[in-house]
């Protein structure tokens, strides 16, 4: 299954008979059972997939996609998590060693969500960087869970980009990665959310991404250190997992800070982003 968020209306996302996507209002189809608010059905998420599962309903009735039209996935989440260092490549080129026990964890904040087809401002003066990212979006609440139910919690994934101003990021006594990480446009997510069953294999799927004509990430959620299992299951020692939550479970190496000589995003750049079986992003970059 797969759903868009048109307009903070939550769409089911159909093929149609000629392989284009077609969107079907969820409100409208379920005769206001679900929706169309988003973060609706993710609060009732078990009742949502039984009912879509068994819906009888006509891709060609559908909307066409405008995919400058569509928003981050779950665009009002309780809580927002990013993860650091999460491939081992890219800790080298970080110059840190591997996390052993627990990722470095942070947050992004709501303000920075945006869509898969976006322009994105560059901050005066600032050295931006990219870092493609899996996004796991919960459909259940998770507290203290065994990383086999893992999965079981997770409502979809979806394809982000963890954009970040690395000045802003690394500036004073102590980072201040929630604020370099958060500009306006610095968390776009999409283009769907795709679930679990639709991935041709959740645990090991291509990511990378390319300014213009350059690839500078190519990698494969497999490598992770910490997969997508034992993520939630350790973030969920920590604090409780509500429905709806985002997380950005981090990114491989490539990333323009782990460069010699470095290389940052500039205006006139467009960054295309992809996950394999999820989707692909565009962000256009103009000067602040």
């Amino acid at each position: 299954m797969r759903i868009a968020n048109v307009a903070n209306r939550a769409h089911l996302v159909l093929s149609a008979a000629d392989g284009s996507d077609r969107l079907i209002d969820i409100a409208d189809a379920s005769d206001q059972q679900f929706g169309p608010n988003p973060a609706a059905l993710y609060a009732d998420w078990a009742a949502f997939t039984d009912w879509a599962g068994g819906a009888s309903l006509d891709a060609e009735s559908g909307a066409a996609v405008d995919r400058a039209a569509l928003s981050a996935p779950s665009p009002e989440p309780r809580q927002i998590f990013a993860i650091g260092l999460n491939y081992d490549e890219h800790a080298k080129e970080s110059g840190f060693e591997a996390p052993t026990d627990l990722p470095p964890v942070f947050t992004k904040y709501v303000s920075a969500f945006s869509g898969p087809e976006t322009d994105v401002v560059i901050p005066p003066g600032g050295n931006v960087d990219w870092e493609v990212e899996l996004v796991l979006v919960m459909g259940a609440e998770a507290r203290r869970i065994d990383p086999a139910a893992a999965w079981d919690h997770i409502a979809g994934v979806t394809v982000g980009q963890d954009l970040s101003e690395r000045i802003t990021q690394l500036r004073g006594p102590a980072p201040q990665f929630g604020l370099g990480k958060s500009y306006p446009g610095f968390a776009p997510q999409g283009p769907f959310l795709v679930t679990p069953d639709e991935l041709p294999n959740r645990d090991d799927l291509g990511i990378g991404c390319r300014i213009d004509d350059e690839v500078v990430q190519d990698g494969r959620t497999s490598e992770m250190i910490f997969d997508v299992p034992a993520l939630v299951a350790k973030i969920s020692e920590n604090v409780t997992l509500y429905p709806g939550d985002v997380i950005f479970s981090g990114t491989p190496a490539g990333v323009g800070m782990g460069r010699e000589p470095k290389r940052f995003l500039k205006a006139g750049e467009t960054l295309h982003t992809w996950i394999e079986g999820v989707g692909e992003m565009t962000q256009r970059f103009v000067a602040g």
